[in-house]
């Protein structure tokens, strides 16, 4: 398994669409949750794409980890993840060299992990999954370009808030 991972010629992306569709068949319901977090896989080293001394949600400190941003889908029917993205923190994006060997592609630029949250939300609302909330920790709901993104009629948005907000 390991070798096919590694080495077979795949189009992951078209393998994330496939998963999604397949999740959209089997436990696809228009009451149906997407829900946005992020998590920290720690690591020891320094080659690992995106690894770097930085927050890990998972550790509750600042570790050195890679993040990834995740995209999962629930239903009364059952929940799976539909989406994912790999943070690049700018220390590994404006090192080109340290990306080709890590096996990044030219092509991939830097972006926040809100700016991930877009493009999964995005993906998953343009590809019709039937949706009626999409809910997000306070990291991401903080930001209101990523909630007006969501902004589709009949969705809810729901996201945790700072225990010292008052309104």
């Amino acid at each position: 398994m390991q070798r096919l991972l590694r080495w077979a010629d795949w189009d992951v992306d078209a393998v994330r669409d496939d998963v999604r569709d397949y999740v959209v068949e089997h436990l696809g319901d228009p009451a149906g949750v997407l829900i946005v977090d992020d998590t920290g896989f720690l690591k020891k080293g320094t080659r690992s794409a995106g690894v770097q001394r930085q927050y890990s949600g998972t550790a509750g400190r600042t570790e050195n980890c890679q993040v990834g941003a995740f995209l999962a889908y629930r239903s009364a029917k059952g929940h799976a993840l539909i989406d994912r993205q790999l943070y690049l923190p700018a220390s590994w994006t404006d090192d080109r060299d340290r990306c080709r060997a890590a096996g990044i592609p030219d092509a991939v630029q830097f972006a926040t992990k809100v700016q991930m949250a877009r493009e999964m939300l995005a993906r998953a609302l343009d590809a019709g999954v039937p949706v009626g909330w999409v809910t997000m920790d306070e990291a991401y709901g903080q930001s209101k370009s990523l909630r007006v993104v969501v902004g589709t009629p009949g969705v809810w948005v729901m996201w945790s808030r700072p225990a010292a907000t008052t309104t």
